[in-house]
């Protein structure tokens, strides 16, 4: 399947509109568990459902410049980053609608492993994701599919064109970064 998946992705890249259609049935399976999984650690009365949340990032990926793909973990990776953007988005509507609508600092074990349970937690969050792409992109990108995307050591690997033990040395740096980021509001370098 990997191969049929990286094969439709090129094809789709080189404007075959038909090989889209081919390519969400074998993609959406993946896609639907990983939101479900990501989403089921949210708060109770989150409004956004699986389900809504990949068919928002097909639409953004769709109407979007179609990236040269590089294969199907490439795929993953662009589909984490922007699952990510629309949880933010989701969050920060739901908290502006709130009294009080300021961010909190939040500890990092609160905020990431592997549950974001409220919206000031997933802002603040994504503000300190930002810093460290500043300073290092790789790292934030690592912490994206991981947690936001699901994506397993290999595929998170695969996809930035690293060793597997990388992803795990990198996931503890950036993790420890994020830690003193959200606590200490610091941007100190990685």
């Amino acid at each position: 399947m990997p191969l049929d998946v990286t094969k439709l992705l090129v094809a789709w890249n080189e404007g075959n509109q038909a090989a889209l259609d081919e390519l969400i049935p074998l993609v959406y399976q993946d896609l639907h568990q990983r939101a479900r999984n990501y989403l089921r650690q949210e708060r109770p009365d989150h409004t956004l459902r699986p389900t809504a949340l990949i068919h928002e990032a097909y639409l953004r990926m769709v109407n979007d410049k179609v990236p040269e793909w590089s294969g199907r973990a490439h795929f993953f990776a662009v589909a984490s980053r922007v699952m990510r953007q629309i949880l933010v988005d989701h969050a920060r509507r739901h908290q502006a609608g709130k009294r009080g609508s300021g961010v909190a600092k939040v500890n990092l074990d609160e905020a990431i492993v592997p549950s974001v349970s409220d919206n000031s937690d997933l802002m603040a969050l994504d503000e300190a994701l930002d810093r460290l792409a500043e300073f290092d992109g790789r790292k934030c990108r690592i912490v994206e599919m991981r947690y936001f995307g699901g994506c397993t050591v290999e595929e998170t690997a695969e996809a930035l064109g690293i060793a597997g033990i990388t992803v795990m040395r990198e996931m503890r740096l950036a993790e420890a970064w994020l830690r003193r980021a959200m606590l200490r509001g610091d941007s100190a370098s990685v």
